[in-house]
């Protein structure tokens, strides 16, 4: 069961990959972080991104309302040159934690990523 290290480090093998963090959303902190941070600071990144997360999580039209599991199970972002995914993290605690990825457009899978995500999420081993 991987820790947050190796988590980025497997997410940073996926085909274009250019940066992982986890993050957690409630207080907009990066956990930790690896690769290039889209506009060049992980802590800005990290903070965008979780106004984004909670948005989607916090508001009833995006959430599940399975109680065992975290209240979305991903954001996907696109632009012109780049993806952005977001998959939430469930947790013994307060599943208030999420996988951000950042993904060349031309070179990255965003299928694949989705679901390799998916499963070190699974995997992942906070505590």
């Amino acid at each position: 069961m991987p820790g947050i290290d190796e988590c980025l480090l497997e997410a940073m093998r996926l085909p274009g990959a250019r940066g992982a963090a986890l993050v957690d959303w409630t207080s907009g902190l990066a956990l930790g972080a690896v690769g290039e941070a889209p506009g060049g600071d992980h802590e800005t990144a990290a903070a965008e991104a979780a106004e984004l997360a909670r948005l989607a999580a916090e508001h009833g039209t995006f959430t599940a309302r399975a109680a065992d599991r975290p209240p979305v199970e991903d954001v996907i972002v696109s632009n012109a040159d780049s993806y952005h995914l977001l998959r939430f993290v469930d947790t013994s605690f307060d599943s208030s934690v999420f996988l951000h990825l950042w993904l060349g457009r031309e070179e990255g899978n965003l299928a694949l990523a989705r679901i390799r995500l998916g499963e070190m999420a699974a995997r992942l081993v906070l505590g």
